[in-house]
């Protein structure tokens, strides 16, 4: 028909490129990425005013919305918790451990990563999917640590990071996290990886 369009019923509320481009990763691995709209809103500061309008649009079914914890998880969710109450919807005190989901139409979930508890970035919670054996890995940490504090231009929150990349720079394409997941240089298996699944597959599998 012309003039027709498609109306997205299932968006996931990204921070960054980054961002999309591991989940996008992880939703083809288990079998979710066809009909989830992942929108990159550059940074937590514009994604923030976004969550009313985007829950608002019409047609919507299911809503994901992922951000760093970064040094204060508290204070993130509280903040998400607000905008979301502005859009009166009723949250919970604190976050769930396994990845928050609020009923209703739409459907909202919330996760903060890395684990929902815990301080930190997405960079830490795709540490956690470097194997356990790998031997890149301590070596990786190795060359961050002997880098003298007077050299470092980055913050000490940060040292995950620049860890991270470390590891990423000995790839055979050394661009991006998600690309390591497609390589299968990093293992979605390990328990917070499938916890992290699990939560997209109760918010968006049905």
């Amino acid at each position: 028909m012309a003039g027709s369009f498609s109306v997205a019923t299932k968006v996931l509320l990204v921070e960054g490129q980054d961002d999309k481009h591991v989940v996008r990763h992880l939703c083809s691995k288990n079998g979710l990425d066809a009909e989830i709209c992942i929108r990159d809103k550059g940074g937590f500061p514009k994604l923030l005013p976004a969550i009313g309008p985007e829950i608002k649009a019409p047609g919507l079914d299911t809503i994901g919305i992922i951000v760093d914890a970064n040094s204060d998880l508290t204070a993130h969710w509280s903040v998400i918790s607000k905008r979301l109450r502005d859009a009166n919807i009723e949250t919970p005190d604190h976050p769930s451990p396994d990845g928050t989901i609020i009923p209703g139409a739409p459907r909202i979930g919330v996760w903060l990563m890395p684990d929902n508890r815990s301080p930190g970035e997405l960079e830490d919670f795709v540490q956690t999917m470097i194997p356990g054996d790998d031997p890149v890995w301590p070596r990786s940490k190795q060359y961050i640590d002997d880098i003298p504090d007077t050299l470092r231009k980055f913050i000490p929150k940060k040292k995950s990071r620049a860890e991270l990349y470390a590891w990423l720079a000995t790839r055979k394409d050394p661009k991006f996290m998600g690309t390591a997941i497609k390589a299968e240089d990093l293992r979605i298996d390990g328990a917070l990886c499938t916890s992290f699944a699990a939560w997209m597959q109760r918010l968006f599998g049905n």
